[in-house]
């Protein structure tokens, strides 16, 4: 048989149709999941919501939140209604179930020995293509429940990419999951957004005065979702 003719016989599989048929089948799961946390963090956590509406609707955007316990990635994603990208250390995909779920929540591989830079550019670029990046500007996890300085290391990505920066303060997840704890405690969360800071509000600013506007915005935010669940308490 020849060349042309086994090439006629078995011809390649299309790409292009397994790619949309991926890309669908992750937002199926995510949102799957998404349902279940939902149903799970009610009934646990007695969780409350404010400011949703803050959330752009479509387009890029830098979520900027507070970081209390290892839940709180789940927490904010479970609390948009839009689909979020979560940055996720590499070694986090060593472990192949683990990094399966990673890939379906369309995680961010960053690779802090090698500088991280390719996790940077594709976070560059899915803000660009109007996706939403969630970071901890704390840089870690508060180990007395009280917000850390916030660190302007998000800033060259923002100002690259021009979307707005939308804080977020999670509140009372330190109570149920403190850094070190084996446990999670049935204790009252909530997840508050606040008011976008447009491109136009920071782009000519030095990073301090945006890390001043963050901080505050962020601060006030938490004094805020103390409020909420203080009566659940």
């Amino acid at each position: 048989m020849s060349k042309e003719e086994a090439s006629a016989s078995n011809p390649p599989r299309p790409s292009v149709p397994e790619s949309k048929l991926s890309l669908a089948t992750r937002k199926f799961f995510y949102r799957v999941l998404r349902v279940l946390a939902r149903i799970l963090t009610v009934l646990w956590f007695r969780i409350r919501v404010d400011g949703r509406h803050h959330l752009p609707a479509e387009g890029g955007a830098m979520l900027l939140s507070t970081h209390q316990s290892l839940m709180d990635p789940i927490l904010v994603g479970l609390a948009c209604n839009r689909n979020l990208n979560f940055l996720a250390r590499h070694t986090l995909f060593r472990n192949p179930a683990f990094s399966l779920l990673l890939k379906v929540l369309d995680s961010i591989e960053i690779d802090r020995e090698r500088g991280g830079i390719s996790g940077l550019k594709e976070m560059l670029a899915r803000l660009k293509r109007g996706e939403i990046v969630l970071l901890f500007p704390e840089g870690t996890r508060t180990a007395d429940g009280n917000i850390l300085p916030i660190k302007p290391g998000f800033l060259p990505v923002a100002k690259r990419s021009d979307v707005p920066l939308v804080p977020v303060a999670v509140v009372g997840a330190f109570e149920c999951m403190p850094k070190g704890a084996k446990w999670i405690f049935p204790k009252p969360i909530a997840v508050v957004f606040g008011k976008p800071i447009l491109a136009d509000e920071y782009r000519n600013c030095s990073d301090q005065e945006v890390v001043g506007k963050i901080s505050s915005s962020l601060a006030d935010l938490n004094r805020q979702g103390k409020q909420l669940i203080e009566p659940a308490r």
